[in-house]
């Protein structure tokens, strides 16, 4: 049964219907969200409303936050009088958060206001209370969880290398999803004990073995079918460790470290790679979990490095490393289509290339024919998959099916409760989904949950709930007493670095946010829409023409509020951020020129542009597209060449770097077709 959504249902019965201990807990609540009479009001349902109506539609007037009967949002006395006028005890509601809270929550029409069921307590949660038990939805509860599997896998890890690895990848999914020092400490000590495991099974080698190896390539007649297996599953470990020790630590020696455990990784896995295409390679029993393995490694290697832009890939290829791109996607295609239990990596690693790589880092032209082949069998075959359900959401979104999309990350957040922080990603895919509809109290609503659950970026989250909140407008409710100004001045104390680097989207956010450091802010003039451009969002909505002429409808009021208002040191960066943003809705709704002409008059600001100075290699990228589409390739590559070279040191420069480097290969593939076809034509 698909989530109800806080927008679409009431709070329950009519008040005439309300007995005296519901309408009471209705009256606290109405405290909790605004305070007074008015508040009281707000809750009762009776802001200018027959006395019938559901109470949600006063609330939703008034605020995006439906969950405000949460525990967390309340004070002590106010939770314990809540609680009682609920049907609770004394004791119950004193131990706000228990089972029987929980049980009394449900009991009541407020246990069942409308908020995704995932968001507030689940029954499942109410029976079986908040700690460490089996947290399953019913729609999963005949399938064995999370801690079933690693229960079933901890009784072998010291002597299985697949059970040891499987156990220490699956902590470290939990790490990566935490963020949490001890999840890493953890996943990073079953990690290495998986390697020694590994290594103990691997072919020993004395020294002439060594030298023999400089100069003839290793066999498979020197290999019995255990180290083969050692050899793939050791070169697992040690790319995975590589990455929980760049998340670990901060210093040098932790990055030449993991550095080397890259390199050991990827020259482990080319040779395993080279004793598969030899013509001495005889198959073993289980060769297709090994060959699996191999085709993971060095697919997802070669697609990576390829990615790259060229002066890193350079600097790469002087330490021994190369990508092709063509290769990398066939080796993961028929691992993929194999049999081997790394068929469903080599799948979730094409579909995040064709979701995430392909579109964020791109130019947002997705193979979505191949993503959706993909994932229809594991869809059919798992119909509650949360992954899968969460790459469904991401090819809808893409396709511009924007509700659907809604939808699909709603049963993937519904399908589990096991890992909270899977959540998580389906909250920031909804944030945008209703960041696209213009439908800014629930994309605040998101970010808000993000900002408060989540420890991946809270500079980011803090600063997009700021740039919902600027976006409302002035006749609005702001909920729960947040402030813009406030939320973006405390924007550059939550930065985060990863691998002893800041994320480029957090810098961006600072940067963006200094200027409301100053005791008169100038404001930023739609921060939510700039944001939605780094993330490729443009792409997205261009596949809709309401939702852009929505969306333009917007820029062009705050293009339109910019030339009224007095001129700033901000002005031009202003106007500048504006045409880029109305350029892309123009050129998606077709009016071709116009798009070109928005561009063009950024570059011819260049010089005027104090800030924002990525602006302008950006103008030029999404100039030089624009040509692509008419089929002006040259142009466009000479347009793209000059925002490579031209520029430096700007916000995103990196995946700027990204986006154009897959659009030149894309125009200089247009030519050599072209090239072709003309080639083909005049011998005929």
């Amino acid at each position: 049964m698909r989530p109800v959504r806080p927008r679409e249902q009431g709070w329950g019965k009519p008040q005439g219907q309300d007995g005296e201990g519901e309408l009471q807990g209705r009256r606290d609540l109405g405290s909790a969200l605004g305070g007074g009479a008015e508040g009281e009001r707000q809750a009762l349902g009776t802001r200018g409303m027959a006395s019938g109506q559901p109470v949600a539609k006063a609330l939703l007037e008034s605020s995006p936050q439906p969950c405000c009967c949460h525990p967390c949002r309340m004070d002590e006395k106010l939770r314990l009088r809540v609680g009682k006028s609920l049907g609770a005890t004394q004791q119950e509601g004193e131990e706000l958060g228990s089972e029987a809270f929980c049980a009394a929550m449900e009991r009541s029409d407020l246990g069942r206001v409308s908020s995704p069921p995932w968001i507030r307590f689940p029954a499942t949660l109410a029976r079986r209370g908040h700690g460490g038990g089996d947290q399953r939805s019913p729609a999963t509860s005949a399938v064995p969880g999370v801690g079933a599997l690693m229960s079933l896998l901890s009784g072998r890890t010291k002597e299985s290398m697949y059970h040891s690895l499987t156990y220490a990848t699956i902590l470290e999914m939990q790490a990566m999803m935490t963020f949490d020092p001890q999840d890493i400490l953890l996943a990073g000590n079953m990690m290495k004990e998986a390697q020694t495991l590994c290594q103990r099974h691997r072919k020993k080698s004395s020294v002439t073995d060594s030298f023999s190896n400089l100069v003839h390539r290793p066999t498979m007649d020197q290999f019995t079918e255990e180290e083969i297996h050692a050899e793939v599953c050791y070169a697992e470990c040690l790319l995975q460790r590589a990455a929980l020790t760049f998340l670990q630590d901060e210093n040098m020696v932790s990055f030449i470290k993991g550095g080397i455990k890259v390199r050991n990784s990827y020259q482990t896995y080319k040779e395993l790679d080279s004793l598969v295409q030899s013509s001495q390679y005889c198959k073993g029993e289980n060769h297709r979990h090994f060959e699996g393995g191999v085709k993971l490694g060095v697919g997802a290697f070669n697609l990576t490095l390829s990615m790259l832009p060229t002066r890193i890939l350079r600097l790469l290829e002087f330490v021994g490393f190369s990508g092709n791109k063509d290769y990398g996607l066939l080796q993961l295609e028929e691992g993929a289509s194999g049999h081997s239990f790394r068929a469903v990596l080599c799948v979730m690693l094409l579909l995040c290339y064709h979701t995430f790589l392909t579109f964020v880092l791109g130019t947002g032209n997705v193979n979505i024919e191949e993503a959706e082949k993909l994932l229809k069998p594991y869809l059919k075959r798992y119909p509650k998959g949360a992954i899968f359900l969460f790459f469904a959401g991401r090819i809808e979104a893409i396709k511009g099916n924007v509700d659907t999309a809604i939808q699909r990350f709603e049963e993937c957040c519904e399908a589990q409760q096991h890992w909270k922080q899977f959540h998580h990603m389906c909250y920031w895919e909804l944030m945008w989904c209703f960041t696209y509809k213009g439908q800014w109290k629930m994309a605040y609503f998101y970010a808000d949950l993000l900002s408060k659950e989540n420890s991946w970026s809270k500079a980011t989250y803090i600063y997009m709930k700021a740039a919902y909140l600027s976006m409302f407008g002035k006749e609005d409710y702001k909920p729960f007493g947040d402030d813009e100004v406030e939320l973006f001045r405390a924007v550059p104390g939550l930065k985060l670095k990863i691998a002893g680097k800041s994320l480029p989207t957090e810098k961006f956010a600072i940067r963006k946010s200094r200027r409301y450091l100053s005791p008169k802010p100038i404001s930023l003039p739609i921060p939510a829409l700039e944001m939605m451009y780094i993330w490729n969002g443009y792409a997205v909505i261009g596949k809709q023409p309401e939702l852009t002429d929505g969306i333009l409808g917007i820029i062009t009021k705050a293009e339109e509020m910019l030339e009224k208002g007095p001129e700033n040191e901000y002005s031009v960066d202003d106007e500048c951020l504006v045409k880029l943003l109305k350029g892309l809705c123009l050129k998606y709704l077709g009016r071709v020129q116009e798009a070109e002409d928005n561009f063009r008059s950024i570059s011819f600001n260049e010089k005027k542009i104090k800030y924002d100075h990525y602006l302008i290699p950006n103008a030029l990228l999404e100039l030089a597209l624009l040509f692509m589409e008419q089929g002006r390739n040259e142009e466009a590559v000479k347009l793209l060449e000059t925002a490579k070279q031209n520029y430096k040191n700007y916000s995103m420069e990196s995946r700027t770097h990204f986006r154009i480097q897959a659009a030149i290969l894309q125009a200089k593939s247009s030519l050599e077709n072209g090239n072709r076809s003309m080639v083909s034509s005049v011998s005929l």
